[in-house]
């Protein structure tokens, strides 16, 4: 049990989740509206999109990788995806559009997989280029336009509620959707495939030391190669599930979003240079900056001091994860 809480107080979990308790609890007291029903269940529903995006971007940078292309990468195959869909006039459910939008993302973060498994370039300035890339494509030759009117099994799907959560005071109702256990299940699937396969301890080990992974008989290019096909995949699940909640398709809608993302994955204690991190930090993470967003608007905070939050956040998980690899570089010279 010692060894246990020994452990516990040392993770970066645990005090994040310190944190996040202090700031849900200063909201409360400032605005009384924090643990209502509606506003916890408002929080769950924002999780959905960054938290699905965070778990792509967590399994590339514990790679010892990172990708800056996975809006853009959901955004052309959401788009197609949808744009097919549209022309085809689909009328059934949302099976379909989740298998093309899987398909697209597959192809596209395949095409990220054989430049990064084959070329000694930084995967930064790779995945910078194919953002452009895929959104160029999009804008360019696909012409993009915002869709309205999406095939009616996403909408529905959109708009599929778990229960509502009402407000006893305001009477103010919002929906768990539906959605929110896909999220869970992308998270679980994660879980098990980093924890308990040989293909998720290459992906450890990869990010551990590259040349060391090769010699222990992983299959280094092999492994990086389907990492960036299965972030494709989850990218575009991220986008499929955004597009339907939005109950339209705009092409630009999440551009931008890999800046949140992947400072989520670093606060929750993910290390830049790879080999170190968790799920739940990643998790935690992106519920802070999710509270940070949401929650403080409650308390009459300004747009712009929320921005000054993130920014904030950003450099606090980036000085975390500096300071996780002076320790470990401490420790191994302190072996050797």
């Amino acid at each position: 049990m010692r060894a246990y809480l020994h452990r516990l107080v040392r993770a970066n979990e645990f005090y994040l989740f310190l944190v996040i308790i202090a700031l849900s609890l200063i909201i409360q007291f400032r605005s009384g509206q924090f643990f209502t029903p509606n506003n916890l269940v408002d929080i769950a529903n924002a999780m959905v999109v960054p938290g699905i995006f965070a778990v792509g971007a967590f399994m590339a940078l514990v790679s010892g990788g990172i990708d800056v292309s996975f809006p853009a990468l959901a955004s052309l195959a959401v788009y197609a995806t949808t744009r097919i869909l549209v022309d085809a006039g689909w009328a059934g459910g949302v099976w379909l559009p989740f298998l093309i939008a899987i398909a697209f993302g597959a192809i596209l973060g395949a095409f990220n997989g054989i430049f990064i498994a084959r070329f000694a370039v930084p995967v930064l300035i790779i995945t910078l280029g194919t953002a452009n890339v895929f959104s160029g494509f999009m804008q360019g030759v696909l012409g993009s336009v915002q869709i309205p009117n999406i095939p009616q099994g996403m909408s529905d799907f959109g708009r599929s509620t778990l229960f509502v959560a009402t407000n006893p005071k305001s009477g103010l109702t919002s929906n768990m959707p539906v959605a929110f256990l896909l999220l869970v299940a992308v998270v679980a699937v994660a879980f098990f495939v980093l924890r308990y396969t040989a293909f998720g301890r290459g992906i450890y080990a990869i990010g551990g030391d590259e040349s060391a992974a090769e010699r222990a008989g992983f299959n280094v290019r092999k492994i990086k190669f389907w990492l960036y096909v299965s972030v494709g995949i989850i990218a575009a699940i991220a986008g499929l599930v955004r597009t339907s909640m939005m109950e339209q398709m705009h092409p630009t809608n999440l551009l931008g979003l890999e800046l949140m993302v992947i400072a989520a994955v670093v606060l929750g204690g993910t290390a830049i240079t790879g080999g170190t991190g968790t799920l739940t930090g990643a998790m935690l993470g992106t519920l802070l900056i999710v509270i940070v967003q949401n929650s403080m608007i409650l308390v009459g905070v300004p747009t712009f001091w929320q921005s000054f939050a993130l920014g904030a956040l950003i450099i606090i998980g980036t000085g975390i994860s500096a300071v996780q690899l002076s320790r470990a570089r401490r420790r191994a010279g302190a072996l050797v």
